[in-house]
C-alpha cells in the first residue's frame, strides 16, 4: 500500500439521506471526488419512520435513540438494509464500485454496550473500543469505496447501533496512520452556525478552546455537540483535516473548520 495517500472520509446526516433530491446531488459530488474516500451515513428518521409504522415507539434522551431489542431489529434493517443498500445501488450507478459496511463486517468496528448513565438504559447501543483501519484500507486499495453504516458488534454475536458521527470519526482516525485523511461532516446547514436560525452566520475556524467557549455560552447546543467533539477528537488523533459543512458543498472549501 502506498504510504500517506489521500483519502476522504464524508459523513452524510439523515436528513440529506432522506431527501432523494439532496441525496442524489450529494452522491453525484461524492462520485466525483477524486482518489481514495469512504461514506459514512445515518438514517435515524427514516428508523422513527419505519418503527411507527411496526407500532414500536421510539424513544429519545438527549438526542440519543434509546434502543431495546425491538429497535436494535429496525435500525438493523433500515441502515443496514434500506438506507444502506439503497446508497450503495445508487453509487454502481454512478460508475462508483461501492460495497455496504457495518461495523460486524469484516470486523471493522467492535464495541461495548453502553453502561447504564445516570439512570438511564441505553440499551444496544454501542460505545466503540477499537476499528481496523488496515482493513478498511484493503478494500479502498482494491479499488471499491465502502459505505459505512452506523452499526458495530459487540464480539460476542450482538449488533450495537452506534451514533453516525461517531462512526465517521472512528474511520477517519483508523485511517489516520494509513493516509492524510480529510473528514467532512455533511448535514442541512452550511457549517456550526453562531445562530442557529441565520444560515449566514457560520462560524468559519473552531478550536477546542472556542469550543468551550461556545458552549458555555451556549452558542454550540444540543445535536451539535457531539459532532464537534468527534471532529475534534478527529484532530487530535491524526485526521489531517475536518470540515463541517452542507451537503451541497463536501469539497470542502466551505463550512466550519476544526482545528
Amino acid at each position: 500500500m502506498e504510504d500517506r495517500q489521500n483519502i476522504t472520509v464524508i459523513k452524510v446526516g439523515g436528513a440529506v439521506v432522506e431527501d432523494e433530491a439532496m441525496l442524489a446531488r450529494l452522491l453525484d459530488d461524492f462520485a466525483a471526488i477524486p482518489g481514495r474516500k469512504v461514506l459514512v451515513h445515518g438514517g435515524g428518521r427514516r428508523a422513527t419512520q419505519v418503527a411507527a409504522r411496526l407500532g414500536i415507539e421510539t424513544h429519545m434522551v438527549g438526542g440519543r435513540r434509546i434502543t431495546d431489542a425491538d429497535m436494535l431489529g429496525v435500525v438493523t434493517m433500515v441502515y443496514g438494509g434500506l438506507v444502506n443498500k439503497n446508497i450503495v445501488a445508487q453509487l454502481q450507478a454512478r460508475r462508483v464500485n461501492a460495497i455496504g459496511l457495518t461495523g460486524a463486517d469484516a470486523n471493522i468496528i467492535q464495541a461495548h454496550r453502553r453502561p447504564v448513565r445516570d439512570g438511564i438504559d441505553y440499551g444496544y447501543v454501542g460505545d466503540v473500543d477499537t476499528a481496523d483501519g488496515r482493513m478498511i484500507g484493503r478494500l479502498v486499495e482494491a479499488g471499491v469505496t465502502p459505505v459505512v453504516a452506523p452499526l458495530t458488534h459487540d464480539g460476542h454475536g450482538s449488533i450495537l447501533n452506534t451514533n453516525a458521527d461517531t462512526i465517521a470519526a472512528t474511520v477517519a482516525r483508523a485511517l489516520a496512520p494509513l493516509y492524510s485523511v480529510t473528514l467532512i461532516y455533511a448535514f442541512e446547514k452550511p457549517g456550526v452556525l453562531s445562530r442557529p436560525d441565520d444560515d449566514s452566520s457560520v462560524i468559519p475556524l473552531i478550536t477546542r478552546p472556542d469550543f468551550d467557549r461556545y458552549v458555555a455560552d451556549g452558542t454550540i447546543a444540543g445535536g451539535m455537540i457531539p459532532k464537534v467533539e468527534n471532529a475534534l477528537a478527529a484532530i487530535d488523533h491524526g485526521v489531517a483535516r475536518v470540515v463541517i459543512t452542507q451537503a451541497t458543498a463536501i469539497d470542502g472549501t466551505h463550512g466550519t473548520i476544526i482545528k
